[in-house]
């Protein structure tokens, strides 16, 4: 049996670096149980795998298709995940203010009716709640 050269394998694919990663994906795949396209000889899988690419038996694509898989480790996904939520939440009421009344230009109502209540809210903690009821009953 002749020994597997590099320049027989440098024939399919050019790239050198991109041959190892090739080889190395499909002598993965033979160790997995990958069914072999040429016979074994009682080589190693590393070997088999560059025998096999430079028979031209096992279509490159989809070894080039299960090694980027094989290396993605996050799967992109169209979905905000829950922290991203929640830092948006926060962000749409800026000082007690709905970001969407500061976009309106209406921060200043906004603004003098919370001051308005938070004055009757002193007042009534102050007097126990008398001090509405008097207001109320004045009016």
């Amino acid at each position: 049996m002749a020994r597997v050269t590099v320049e027989d394998c440098v024939l399919k694919v050019p790239n050198r670096f991109n041959l190892v990663l090739l080889s190395a994906q499909r002598a993965r795949e033979i160790s997995g149980g990958g069914e072999l396209t040429v016979e074994r000889d009682n080589d190693k899988n590393p070997v088999v795998a560059l025998r096999e690419i430079a028979e031209g038996s096992i279509d490159l694509d989809n070894v080039r298709q299960d090694l980027i898989s094989s290396l993605q480790k996050h799967v992109e996904s169209d979905e905000p995940e829950d922290d991203a939520m929640e830092l948006l939440a926060a962000d749409s009421n800026v000082a007690g203010v709905p970001y969407e009344a500061i976009q309106d230009g209406a921060e200043g109502e906004e603004l003098d009716m919370n001051a308005e209540d938070g004055d009757e809210g002193e007042a009534d903690v102050a007097g126990g709640g008398e001090g509405k009821a008097e207001a109320g009953d004045e009016a």
